[in-house]
């Protein structure tokens, strides 16, 4: 059975203020040819198909658009779950129209881990589609108050849904986590609250033959061959400025082995760190790409952006290499996001952002800073 394997596409984003909707059509029309040429028997989408909870309307006509394209253009089944960047009711709506006989989409998490079984040659290939969820949503589901971390609530779904996989089965697990000693970036919100354990052992999905995730936005294996992020198919920092985006096509075989193709994704502009004296890099072809501009020269340089935009009209970060953090002062921050503690100004101006797409306005930041203060000084007084 083949399995094209994609995730964290994130419509509705932007990089750094600039819309990425005709990237991201350019991505899902990549994502329907490779379908259609490949035959793929189904289609997974390890999560975070929005980059909120409220996406634009443009995001979700582009996503209805392409869920359209693939029905009528490929036979493939359809196997989607919630990321935590999406509403988990609204992925969940997405399931109503769909023909359950060849898609699974899920959004809420449920005790009752119920498997999309397709067939090929071989036999039966049962697909558990683990949606994203907190801890709270998740004791709910399963009455159970113990769960108090992303290792309990993986651990508690991966355990329903694996009593529900059909005798001889082979069984494809899609679940959206940060698995123990794989490689994060800039471009993910943690998954645990401050200063709590986000990572989860790759020993949870003992039993699966094929882990398809979702969360990291990096292409890579997660203490296995067999347990795979397929990564973002676009770059949201420049973090991951060289990177290659791909996508996984993933051969499951009689038996259960699998053998994985990475099939790279083009973007129409991609992320790119410039090095070098302003002048020089006046010199450079020119480009659509997204630009950051490491500035070598020892004095500012006046209306540095405005003349580097001339050049490259997406340029919009720019530093001096005089005040760049030693690399590895910046990978032990980026290494290890469970230990960073954000303050109350951070987590509301963030919610903001996350909200409606732009961060507090300077008057909203007064008010969001004096609130606190009041809070605060209430606190303190009592």
């Amino acid at each position: 059975m083949k399995i094209l394997h994609t995730a964290d596409l994130h419509l509705g984003r932007q990089f750094n203020g600039i819309s990425l909707d005709e990237d991201h059509g350019v991505i899902l029309d990549r994502i329907v040819a490779v379908l259609v040429s490949s035959r793929a028997d189904v289609l997974v989408i390890a999560g975070d198909v929005f980059d909120r909870a409220a996406p634009p309307a443009s995001a979700v006509a582009l996503f209805n658009a392409f869920l359209s394209r693939v029905a009528r253009e490929s036979a493939a089944a359809v196997v989607t779950i919630a990321g935590n960047h999406d509403s988990g009711e609204r992925i969940a709506a997405m399931a109503v129209m769909a023909d359950t006989r060849r898609a699974l989409i899920r959004g809420d998490v449920s005790a009752q881990e119920m498997p999309l079984v397709l067939n090929d040659a071989h036999g039966p290939v049962a697909f558990s589609a683990l949606p994203f969820a907190y801890e709270y949503a998740a004791r709910e589901a399963f009455g159970d108050e113990t769960l108090n971390t992303p290792q309990d609530v993986l651990a508690a779904q991966v355990g329903a849904a694996r009593g529900q996989v059909p005798p001889g089965a082979r069984w494809v697990v899609v679940a959206h986590a940060f698995v123990a000693g794989a490689l994060g970036s800039e471009g993910e919100r943690p998954l645990a609250r401050v200063g709590g354990i986000e990572t989860v052992s790759p020993d949870i999905f003992d039993g699966a033959q094929y882990v398809a995730l979702g969360h990291l936005h990096r292409p890579q294996c997660a203490g296995a061959p067999h347990i795979r992020y397929s990564g973002s198919p676009l770059a949201f920092g420049f973090d991951e400025a060289g990177g290659e985006k791909s996508m996984s096509l993933v051969d499951l075989d009689a038996d259960g082995g699998v053998t994985v193709e990475e099939i790279p994704f083009v973007p129409p502009r991609a992320v790119r760190v410039l090095h070098g004296l302003h002048a020089d890099l006046l010199k450079g072809e020119p480009s659509g790409d997204f630009v950051k501009a490491v500035l070598s020269d020892t004095d500012p340089v006046i209306d540095a952006m405005k003349r580097l935009r001339a050049v490259h009209p997406h340029a919009c970060e720019m530093s001096y290499t005089r005040d760049e953090r030693a690399p590895e002062t910046k990978a032990m921050t980026t290494a290890a996001p469970e230990m960073r503690a954000a303050s109350p100004l951070d987590v509301a101006s963030g919610f903001l952002e996350q909200m409606r797409g732009t961060p507090p306005t300077g008057a909203e930041h007064d008010i969001l800073v004096t609130a606190l203060d009041d809070i605060r000084h209430g606190e303190d007084a009592a």
